[in-house]
């Protein structure tokens, strides 16, 4: 791995970049830049402490604006102030009952009195400067220079809600209420978060912010008292009455699973606010269940973890299911126990289900997220244009419950049988879509994988590119992190893989300013063991990112299993060849039972020749699993002294 280089744009996978800059002024004047720019093919700029994170569209775009960032750069560093629009600066005044509990502790620390560390506070113009670790928190800097204080040694477990707090050289607005170790000072009066609002951040980067002191009698409005209930309040899954006008409840959730959400392609451009993208973590795969029902590849579908989810049609709903290799049976009306009415179905496939038809998605024999799509896509409410719930935040639809409803939004040339049966959706769809003619948007989140991530369930080689932090690590630990293979804890989740191997030697000691992160940093926390961030992430982040694994991979690492094991292979972003095959470890025979004319019999085959088979079946070549089964029936009968078997 190659070292980091001070001031030039380094490459953070393949789609974004990072620029370090000497101070929060230059910061703030290269962010302003680049907003300035407003190119389409950026997709969101990160301000930090003193870093500059800008991702875009693709690999192509982010080569281009690099090489003008480090020529905006330059600029900055000779004159920091030139390019910043003031007058398009806007001031936010924050009502604020100062009787924190920290006061005093702050007020001894500081050697002030209590009353002048309000005065203080309030006497300062605070810029807000970058978003934090969840939907609008800002923090603001510019303060006085007295009331620089250490954070606490025990974060709190809880901070409520409208807290005002001070920690280092910075204050804030608690948007709702989270663990935190910052000194509380007051409590705001208004929300400063709120998706109910057409804007859902009182405070953007870039704003000048002043804190006003009010006494306890002032009352807040009462629209105000409802929105600072919640910061991320869950957007809930369409009802009838929501969506009357424009859809109805087409299936019912009998049994949710583990857990089932969902998602679509996410929600981009938000990062500087807190808000991470989120949307399905196995893209191809939702994409793939999508264009199988005529929807677009983003629509709105269901993730399912590990299976289990049991749906029963209200009406006709034309829905396939993607991703993980598992089993799907559908039971009629009459039920599980009259095994006539129940059949197997396929993945990756569209498929009629008729009024009082129940669809279980089973446990997956192979990866671990399947998506289903529904004609037409969920309805629902959307928080900032999507409807993607994000578990690190809570934004978007809850986690489906047993007895939620789901609702499409109607498509007028939806086909309907005629006749009884699940039948497969005729569609008019195109199969071999070209990336022409996607916005920016569809084109980046579909990734790279081509489905290959519902495959990994062993394990996965996945391509990263060193950096941008490979310079806080000693040189054992870079050969250690390519060389070793990781195993995925069970305590991963959407926000990241957590991995288990040898812990990660540092070179350097301290604490690395806040920073941007993206899907696909590996982070190395203190205690040495790397997290592969996935797309619940938060946006920032202080533990130094050692690799980040291209986006063309992101769906293979989505689909493994806790147990799963991990390589990691360095890559040009330029040129990140073909995606590394992970050596499947065979066994030498493979048993299985086979029942002919009604006489059981044990079979063992090749490992090699099991496996084939599993593949052929997995990519639906029907011909070359009929040939197997055929020539093996043959061979049984010949053994057993009879005709051939057909």
């Amino acid at each position: 791995m190659s070292g980091t280089h001070a001031g030039s744009a380094r490459p953070v996978g393949d789609r974004a970049w990072i620029v370090d800059l000497p101070d929060l002024d230059g910061v703030l004047a290269l962010t302003s830049r680049l907003r300035a720019l407003a190119d389409p093919e950026i997709v969101d700029i990160v301000p930090a402490a003193r870093t500059v994170l800008v991702v875009c569209a693709d690999r192509t775009a982010a080569r281009r604006l690099a090489a003008e960032a480090e020529g905006l750069a330059a600029e900055v560093r000779r004159d920091p102030g030139r390019g910043i629009d003031s007058a398009a600066e806007r001031e936010v005044r924050i009502d604020t009952i100062y009787d924190g509990e920290d006061i005093a502790t702050v007020a001894a620390l500081t050697g002030l009195a209590p009353e002048t560390v309000i005065s203080a506070h309030t006497g300062s113009s605070w810029r807000a400067a970058f978003g934090g670790f969840a939907p609008g928190f800002v923090y603001l800097s510019g303060g006085d220079p007295r009331l620089i204080v250490p954070r606490l040694s025990s974060p709190r477990t809880s901070v409520p809600t409208g807290a005002v707090a001070i920690a280092d050289e910075f204050s804030a607005v608690y948007p709702g209420a989270s663990p935190g170790g910052w000194r509380l000072l007051g409590r705001a009066l208004a929300p400063v978060w709120d998706v109910t609002r057409a804007s859902p951040a009182l405070i953007q980067p870039g704003d000048t912010v002043r804190f006003r002191a009010v006494r306890e009698s002032v009352r807040m409005r009462a629209n105000d008292a409802a929105s600072v209930a919640s910061v991320a309040p869950a957007a809930p899954v369409a009802t009838e009455s929501e969506t009357r006008a424009r859809s109805s409840r087409a299936l019912t959730v009998i049994r949710p699973g583990m857990l089932t959400l969902v998602q679509d392609f996410g929600r981009h451009g938000h990062a500087a606010l807190g808000v991470t993208g989120a949307g399905a973590l196995d893209r191809a795969a939702l994409a793939r269940a999508n264009r199988a029902v005529g929807n677009a590849p983003g629509a709105a579908g269901l993730e399912v973890l590990a299976g289990g989810i049991v749906l029963r049609a209200e009406q006709t709903v034309c829905i396939a299911v993607a991703g993980a290799q598992c089993e799907l049976r559908i039971e009629a009306a009459g039920g599980a126990d009259d095994s006539a009415l129940s059949r197997v179905a396929e993945t990756d496939r569209a498929l009629m289900l008729r009024a009082g038809e129940q669809l279980t998605v089973g446990r997956p024999f192979r990866g671990l997220r399947s998506y289903v799509a529904l004609r037409g896509g969920i309805a629902g409410g959307s928080v900032l244009g999507s409807l993607a719930h994000d578990t690190l935040s809570g934004l978007g639809v809850a986690p489906l419950r047993a007895g939620d409803g789901l609702s499409l939004i109607p498509m007028p040339d939806a086909e309907t049988p005629a006749d009884g049966g699940s039948l497969l959706c005729v569609l008019d769809t195109p199969q071999n879509e070209s990336a022409e003619g996607r916005s920016p948007a569809e084109g980046r989140n579909l990734g790279g994988a081509g489905g290959e991530g519902s495959h990994a369930d062993e394990g996965s080689a996945l391509r990263f590119v060193p950096g941008p932090r490979d310079d806080w690590f000693d040189p054992a630990s870079l050969v250690a992190f390519e060389q070793a293979t990781w195993v995925v804890s069970p305590r991963s989740n959407r926000v990241g893989l957590r991995l288990e191997g040898p812990p990660l030697a540092r070179a350097r000691s301290g604490e690395l300013p806040t920073e941007g992160m993206v899907a696909g940093s590996v982070q190395v926390p203190p205690d040495g063991l790397p997290v592969l961030f996935l797309a619940d992430h938060p946006t920032t982040g202080g533990y130094p990112v050692i690799g980040t694994v291209i986006d063309a991979d992101l769906d293979r690492a989505a689909q493994l299993p806790p147990g799963a094991e991990v390589r990691f292979v360095a890559v040009d972003p330029d040129d990140p060849g073909e995606l590394p095959v992970w050596p499947q470890r065979l066994p030498d025979t493979v048993a299985f039972a086979i029942e002919i004319d009604g006489l059981r019999r044990q079979v063992r085959v090749p490992g090699v020749l099991a496996a084939a088979l599993d593949r052929a079946r997995v990519e639906g070549d029907h011909a070359s699993a009929a040939a197997f089964w055929e020539e093996l029936l043959r061979s049984l009968a010949r053994d057993a002294g009879g005709d051939a078997v057909g």
